[in-house]
């Protein structure tokens, strides 16, 4: 898959529906949230996601693609999204495999919100 299609398929995981994220994800799935129950996988991941509302819009920087191996893609980023007034940051990695020709599922995806040190005085 071209970096093009890549990110754009990234992007429609944040604002695509219930149904494009289910085809989207793999029954094997692991995922990291920044809410409980934080760690997820298989169906579990897919539900927990599927479940909440889709973005509006989201942006991604800071973007890094590796192919470690033929059929394996993994992805690194930074996600502004919005929603209404809500706005959110993550930074983010997701792997996908390829089950087929033009077929790929997300095995792995990871969101941690930017930390914020305490300041000491």
């Amino acid at each position: 898959m071209e970096d093009d299609r890549v990110w754009a398929f990234e992007e429609s995981l944040w604002t695509g529906d219930a149904q494009h994220y289910r085809e989207s994800i793999d029954e094997h799935c692991l995922m990291v949230v920044p809410m409980p129950p934080y760690v997820l996988e298989g169906e579990a991941a897919v539900q927990a996601v599927s479940d909440t509302p889709r973005w509006d819009r989201v942006t991604l920087s800071d973007r890094h693609i590796v192919r470690p191996q033929e059929g394996l893609i993994v992805v690194g980023y930074t996600a502004h999204a919005q929603r209404g007034e809500e706005g959110y940051v993550a930074h983010c990695t997701s792997t996908y495999r390829r089950l087929a020709h033009d077929e790929w599922r997300v095995v792995q995806h990871q969101q941690t919100p930017p930390l914020v040190a305490e300041a000491r005085g």
